[in-house]
C-alpha cells in the first residue's frame, strides 16, 4: 500500500491543533484542500478518524489507536530524510569500485590516501577484476563505477577517458637487457619472455599491435596478472612485458623497467560508470579525485 503522507500530515494537524480552519493555517493550505487530503486517506485506509460536526471535531476509536503510529511513522520518515540530507552534504557514505589490478599497484593508493585524509569515515572497497568483470561489476551495481581498458563495453555504460599506460619490459639489474633505456620489439626474439596470457586483457591489444610485424617472441611463460609476472622476473624466471603501472616504484630495487619502442604500445585506460548514474556524494568525490589524478598524470 502507499503511504498517503500528506493525508497522515492532515490527520495529525487536525487532532492537534482540534479544528479544520486551525490545521488548515498550519500547514499553510484552505480547508477544502484539507477536507480533501483527509478524505483521500480515510477512503484509502477504508475506516472513519475523524468525526466532525459543525462545532467539533473528535477523533474515532480507530483513530485513536492510529495517531501514535502515524506521528512514529512521521518522526521515522523525518529522521531518514534529515540523516540523507546531511549524509549528502558531509560526503559520508561508503564506495566500492572495481578496477584492473595494475591500478591498485601504482595509480590508485595516492588517491585513496589523500581521499581518505579528507573523509576519514568513508570505507572504500576495491574489487581488483580483469578488464571484463570490471564492467560487468558495475552493471550488476557490484561497483559504483570502475577503472578498465578501453574496448567496446556494454551499450549501457559511459566512458571517460582516464590515462594511457605504456608496455615496458621488466628485467633483473643484473640481466644483460637491464642496460638498456629503450628496446625495440625485435630485440626480444632472443629473449625467454613472460607475456599475457590469453585471458588477459592486455593480450589482444599486444596481439593485434604486434603481429602485423611478424616477430618470433618466444612466449615461453603467459600468466594472466602482471603481478605474478613480475614476481617472475625478480625471482629470474625470465624477463616480462607488462603496463608500466605494474612496476611500483620501490617495490622491487632488483628490478629495472626498460622502455619498448618501434613501436610504442600502450592501452587507454577509462572511468566506466552505468549510462545516466547518480552516484552518491562519497563516491562522486573520489570519482572526480581519480579523474583529478588522471589529467595531471597526463599533463605531467
Amino acid at each position: 500500500m502507499k503511504i498517503d503522507t500528506l493525508g497522515v500530515l492532515a490527520f495529525i494537524a487536525i487532532t492537534e491543533q482540534g479544528s479544520f480552519s486551525r490545521a488548515a493555517a498550519s500547514l499553510h493550505i484552505t480547508q477544502t484542500a484539507l477536507s480533501r487530503r483527509l478524505q483521500n486517506l480515510e477512503g484509502q485506509l477504508g475506516v472513519k478518524l475523524l468525526e466532525r460536526t459543525t462545532r467539533s471535531v473528535a477523533v474515532t476509536s480507530i483513530g485513536c489507536d492510529f495517531l501514535p503510529r502515524a506521528k512514529r511513522l512521521l518522526d521515522e520518515l523525518s529522521l531518514a530524510l534529515r540523516e540523507i540530507r546531511e549524509t549528502g552534504k558531509s560526503l559520508r557514505g561508503d564506495v566500492t569500485i572495481a578496477c584492473v589490478p595494475t591500478v591498485g599497484v601504482h595509480f590508485l593508493p595516492r588517491v585513496v590516501q589523500h581521499y581518505s585524509a579528507r573523509h576519514p569515515a568513508n570505507r572504500i572497497r576495491i574489487l581488483d577484476h580483469a578488464s571484463f568483470d570490471v564492467a560487468a561489476a558495475v552493471l550488476r551495481r557490484e561497483a559504483e563505477f570502475g577503472i578498465a581498458m578501453q574496448r567496446m563495453h556494454d551499450p549501457s555504460l559511459t566512458s571517460v577517458p582516464l590515462l594511457d599506460d605504456r608496455y615496458v619490459l621488466v628485467c633483473r639489474a643484473d640481466h644483460a637487457l637491464a642496460r638498456h633505456k629503450k628496446l625495440a620489439w625485435k630485440q626480444l626474439e632472443a629473449h625467454t619472455l613472460i607475456l599475457p596470457g590469453q585471458a588477459s586483457g592486455n593480450r589482444p591489444l599486444l596481439d593485434q599491435a604486434l603481429n602485423p610485424l611478424q616477430l618470433k617472441l618466444d612466449s615461453f611463460y603467459e600468466v594472466q596478472h602482471s603481478s605474478t609476472a613480475v614476481g617472475m622476473v625478480a625471482e629470474g624466471v625470465g624477463v616480462a612485458v607488462v603496463p608500466a603501472l605494474a612496476m611500483h616504484a620501490g617495490a622491487h630495487t632488483q628490478l629495472r623497467s626498460v622502455a619498448l619502442v618501434e613501436p610504442v604500445v600502450s592501452r587507454s585506460l577509462v572511468l566506466l560508470t552505468r549510462n545516466n548514474a547518480q552516484l552518491t556524494p562519497a563516491a562522486q568525490a573520489l570519482y572526480d579525485a581519480i579523474r583529478a589524478q588522471g589529467l595531471s598524470r597526463r599533463r605531467g
